[in-house]
């Protein structure tokens, strides 16, 4: 069975699609294409027009590529930027009306665990550890091992989000960082409850701005590793750390002009360097790994 796997992020729309033979699926085509849809105004719940049809333009262009792979079956969810949005189900029925496409607007609790489940593909669990999906609109939190779920939250902290908020200086300045991190604080008290009861020794970083970060590092190493091709990469925790300090005390130019930062991420890599540093310190984890597998590959999972 051929089966389409549609996720429309609030920053990135992806298309995957697999050849699904008994637990192996096949990966056939994987495009992931910048739409920004809570481009704008996305603290105000609303997506703008121009969002709005960029969003449809890509998922006509979906659907055109879906009919030539003569697909048998279509999944397309809906997360942050489309739940939260006051015209998210305006968009879905134009979405439904230009192409036949039916997205399914998941809840934070079912994003987190299709990314469980993705993340379980990749091989990344091996012990107790702690998830994290860091979105434009929402980031994630999983805490599992290797046999279960055990606990998870969605929380309305994307990178979109608080850089719509925020970001407002160039360097980020001191008082923007700590209006940043005190909004996080805010809003992860009961994650650092739980952390402190289980003790998560690592924390996973589910694809996204983790994947910039490993780029980053396996250039600084001479590495060159192809992270498309990988399901997972374990970080030298110094590497990151320095990486991480050029990137919050950077210039938007200098980031613009970082081998490895696509252009989507150049100022979103910021606010999601500032919030998995806090998150290590807070929660006292220094060993990270990345899982390129993640809501996309939970998603196909569910379909096999």
């Amino acid at each position: 069975m051929r089966i389409a796997v549609i996720d429309l992020g609030t920053n990135t729309f992806h298309l995957l699609i697999a050849e699904a033979t008994g637990n192996d699926p096949e990966i056939l085509y994987k495009t992931n294409v910048p739409v920004k849809l809570g481009e704008g105004r996305i603290n105000d719940n609303l997506i703008i027009p121009t969002a709005f049809e960029r969003g449809i333009n890509c998922l006509k262009t979906f659907h055109q590529t879906i009919s030539e792979y003569k697909v048998d079956r279509i999944r397309a969810t809906a997360t942050s930027a489309v739940r939260s949005a006051e015209n998210g189900n305006d968009f879905v029925q134009a979405v439904k009306e230009a192409t036949g496409i039916n997205i399914e607007t998941i809840s934070g609790d079912e994003e987190a665990e299709l990314i469980y489940q993705g993340v379980k593909l990749s091989g990344a669990i091996q012990e107790l550890s702690l998830i994290m999906d860091i979105g434009g609109g929402s980031v994630e939190f999983i805490l599992c091992d290797m046999e279960q779920l055990i606990w998870k939250k969605s929380y309305n902290i994307g990178a979109a989000r608080l850089m719509q908020q925020f970001f407002k200086s160039d360097p980020l300045s001191d008082e923007d960082k700590q209006a940043i991190l005190f909004h996080v604080q805010e809003q992860l008290t009961d994650l650092f409850e739980i952390c402190e009861k289980y003790k998560p020794q690592i924390l996973i970083g589910s694809a996204g701005a983790f994947e910039t970060f490993a780029e980053l590092v396996t250039r600084k190493q001479n590495q060159f590793a192809d992270i498309a091709q990988i399901k997972s990469y374990p970080f030298n925790y110094d590497d990151y750390i320095e990486i991480a300090g050029k990137l919050i005390n950077s210039t938007h130019q200098q980031r613009v002009e970082m081998p490895g930062i696509i252009p989507l991420r150049v100022d979103m890599i910021v606010i999601a360097t500032l919030i998995t540093n806090y998150v290590l310190g807070r929660c006292k984890i220094n060993r990270l790994t990345l899982s390129t597998y993640d809501l996309k590959m939970g998603v196909l999972a569910s379909q096999i």
